[in-house]
Parts: structure tokens; C-alpha cells; sequence
């Protein structure tokens, strides 16, 4: 990744201001329990976060501080090897885990690596987006035979983050009014996916990003970053794109378009990219939270009434999920699914 080639150029609107500001950062939540802090405390803090930001951080949130410090050097370990011992385990259409290297947002290229696997090893999903097509694909690990122990190492992290999603995600439904289970049924036969990100340093930070300007397609993610900083998310009151500052053994939490339709619209998912820099490469762990494949996604009974209809119509999970992945491999003439496409108006 030497020069910028065409492919990676943002249009000009897009690009980054590489000029550091100083601006107020996404709220800092301890999600650890004592005496002083009461459970509706932390709910409350929690639902302000997912309003005002759709995007917070949090500490004392019990993934073993050396299991993070792991899983970032194994990361690390792995992308230093060769192209050629990443390819081995390259991912394609067929087999969308495992390694890439030319992955597309919003049909420019991304300045980067990634490494991905699934919590539940095999997952299904719909063979196609079309409505009347039943056939079914099954999705499965690749595993590279270096660096040693790395498999391990990555499921022991995604057992742990596991556990935090179920624990937010009881927060966050708590937050809205609901009983805290509300929406674990819905991630029976998830497809949740862990990622491993590697934004090696550009020669011209200034016209590539590191991820375009995005909205996370799923309920939650909760990612794990090193000391670099890069990513940035776009400030619900003015616009402005805050920069979200590496905080040392803190994760940094955001709901997706599947809490917004859930919700039917009191949370956000909030559009957020990383920007990359001439110096420094650049190491993230989102791990990003999907329902199972036969999941209809609409806004839940319980939140909608004369008053509060529902904002959108209920969509398939699998099939959405396939049609939105679609773009990820090339460039398409057209702009990739949202959920707006099925926006009540």
C-alpha cells in the first residue's frame, strides 16, 4: 500500500481535515456496580449515551485486560506476515470469513486490512437477497496455521466479548422500558462477527480513509482499539465529526440500524468512519453483533402506539444482510441497501 491509487480517493466532500480539534468526546461509562451506584443509575446513563451519541465507552466492563493486550499483538502477529501466508486464507464470495484486503464502504476502497470470524462456528445465511429464494449457505472459520496459538486466542476473546453484548445489550433494553431479555431470543443462531483491522500508514491521509462515512448494519458493536486514534463519529447536534480518543483499557460501544428499527427511532445508529495517518499504523477489534439469519426486524409492539406508529416495515435480517454485503467485494453502480429503504414515510 504504497502510492494512493484511484480506488482509495475520496470524493471531495468526504475527505478528512487532517487539522487536530479539541472537542467534547463521546461519554465514558464504568459499568462496574458497588454500593454507590445503583443498577437504574447505570440504565440511565446508558439510554442518555445511546440518545444524545449512539456512541459511548466503557470501562470495568469484565473482558480480562490481558485477553485484550492478546488479542491486539495477535493481531498484530498476524498481519505482519506475508501476503502470500495472509492469501492462504483469503475470503471470497463464497466464504466471506477469513482475510482481505480490498474491502469497499460506500463503493470507495477502504485503507485497510481485515481479518474476520464468526461466534458461532457454522452460521447459515441466505444463499441470495431475493425474497423467494429458501436456499441456504453455510459460512465457516478459515483458520491460518501461523501465529501459533492465534485460533485460540481469537475465540477466547469472542466468548468474553460475547458476554458483554448480552450484558449491553439488557442494558440498553432496560433503558427503553423493557424487560432485560427482550432481545435475546433474537440471537439464538446469531451471525455475529469479530474483526481484526489493520490501517497501515498512508502517504496521503489527507484524500483516503481508513473506513468511509458508514452506519453499522446490526444491533450493537463493541470495539476494541490501540493508542493511534482514528476513528471519528458524526456528532448528532451539528454535524461535526468528533474524534473518539483511544481511552487506555476502555471499549468503545455503538447501537446499529437494528436498535434504531427496534427502538423505532428513540436511539440512532450514528454514520462514523476512521481516518488514517503518514506515521503510524492502526490496529481495531469491532466485534459487531447480528441476529440470526430468520429474524424480521421491526419496531417492537411494546414502543409503538396511536401515538408513536411504527417508522418502519419489517425486513428479513439474512436476505438484508446479503444484499448489503454485496458491495463489500466491488464496486457497484448503485448505492447499497439501508434501512431507510424501508422507512414508514
Amino acid at each position: 500500500m504504497g502510492e494512493v491509487d484511484q480506488a482509495f480517493i475520496q470524493s471531495i466532500e468526504h475527505r478528512t481535515n487532517l487539522d487536530t480539534i479539541e472537542i467534547e468526546g463521546i461519554p465514558l461509562i464504568d459499568l462496574s456496580l458497588s454500593h454507590t451506584t445503583d443498577i437504574n443509575v447505570l440504565v440511565s446513563k446508558i439510554g442518555t449515551a445511546c440518545k444524545n451519541w449512539g456512541f459511548f465507552q466503557v470501562i470495568n466492563h469484565g473482558v480480562p485486560l490481558e485477553l485484550l493486550e492478546k488479542i491486539k499483538v495477535a493481531a498484530k502477529a498476524f498481519f505482519d506476515q506475508t501476503m502470500e501466508e495472509k492469501r492462504n486464507v483469503k475470503r471470497d464470495e463464497v466464504n466471506p470469513m477469513g482475510y482481505y484486503e480490498s474491502e469497499h464502504t460506500k463503493n470507495v476502497r477502504d485503507w485497510k486490512e481485515v481479518f474476520d470470524f464468526l461466534i458461532k462456528d457454522p452460521s447459515f445465511l441466505p444463499a441470495s437477497p431475493e425474497l423467494e429464494d429458501d436456499e441456504m449457505r453455510t459460512l465457516s472459520n478459515q483458520w491460518p496455521e501461523n501465529p501459533p496459538q492465534f485460533r485460540e486466542v481469537c475465540q477466547e476473546y469472542a466468548r468474553e466479548v460475547e458476554k458483554l453484548g448480552y450484558k449491553l445489550l439488557e442494558l440498553i433494553s432496560l433503558s427503553l422500558g423493557l424487560p432485560s431479555n427482550r432481545f435475546n431470543g433474537y440471537f439464538e443462531d446469531q451471525l455475529s462477527r469479530v474483526r481484526l483491522n489493520h490501517y497501515p500508514p498512508c502517504p496521503c491521509p489527507e484524500l483516503a480513509l481508513g473506513v468511509g462515512r458508514h452506519k453499522d448494519a446490526g444491533a450493537l458493536t463493541i470495539v476494541a482499539q490501540d493508542d493511534v486514534g482514528g476513528l471519528q463519529v458524526k456528532r448528532k447536534s451539528d454535524g461535526v465529526w468528533a474524534p473518539v480518543k483511544p481511552t487506555s483499557n476502555a471499549l468503545v460501544i455503538n447501537v446499529g440500524d437494528i436498535i434504531q428499527v427496534w427502538s423505532n427511532e428513540a436511539y440512532e445508529s450514528v454514520e462514523h468512519r476512521v481516518v488514517v495517518n503518514s506515521e503510524r499504523e492502526r490496529f481495531s477489534i469491532p466485534v459487531f453483533f447480528f441476529p440470526s439469519h430468520y429474524v424480521m426486524v421491526k419496531p417492537l409492539e411494546e414502543l409503538v402506539n396511536e401515538g408513536s406508529p411504527p417508522k418502519y416495515k419489517p425486513y428479513n435480517f439474512g436476505k438484508f444482510f446479503v444484499a448489503r454485503n454485496r458491495s463489500d467485494y466491488k464496486k457497484l453502480e448503485v448505492q447499497n441497501i439501508q434501512i431507510s429503504d424501508f422507512k414508514i414515510i
